[in-house]
């Protein structure tokens, strides 16, 4: 799948995001190393804290389906009403969350603004140093 046809995806799933508060949708397209998609958006709540983001969105569904082997996620995110404005990175909590299925030397991250920009990441590059299960190997 090329990138541009997974932000096209991604911009799918930020369609279904639940954002009464921040009005700021995000969308994200995984695909699993059998190139199937997991979809996810942001969903809201009033407390803040139990907010969950895009990307563990698409990654805890995929994990409930039993998938555990992935290779790129595409991230698309702005304000309601926009294509998508802005690059959306993932959070740091998104970001450990990929660390624990995802080779960070391999998995591929692509931000895109909705328009014509896109830029494709490593985990490594966007976590160096990360703490996944490999650090706990004895």
């Amino acid at each position: 799948m090329t990138n541009a046809e997974l932000i096209t995806e991604a911009k799918k799933a930020r369609e279904r995001a639940y954002v009464p508060y921040s009005h700021h949708s995000v969308g994200a397209a995984l695909v699993t190393k059998s190139g199937k998609i997991y979809h996810g958006c942001n969903i809201e709540n009033a407390a803040y804290g139990p907010t969950n983001c895009a990307e563990r969105t698409a990654f805890f569904r995929a994990v409930y389906e039993g998938e555990r082997e992935f290779t790129k996620i595409a991230v698309v995110g702005g304000m309601e009403g926009t294509d998508g404005n802005a690059l959306c990175a993932p959070c740091g909590v998104c970001r450990q969350v990929m660390m624990e299925f995802c080779n960070p030397k391999t998995f591929k991250i692509v931000l895109a603004d909705g328009e014509d920009r896109q830029v494709e990441y490593t985990l490594e590059e966007l976590l160096p140093l990360g703490f996944g299960p490999d650090n706990l190997d004895k």
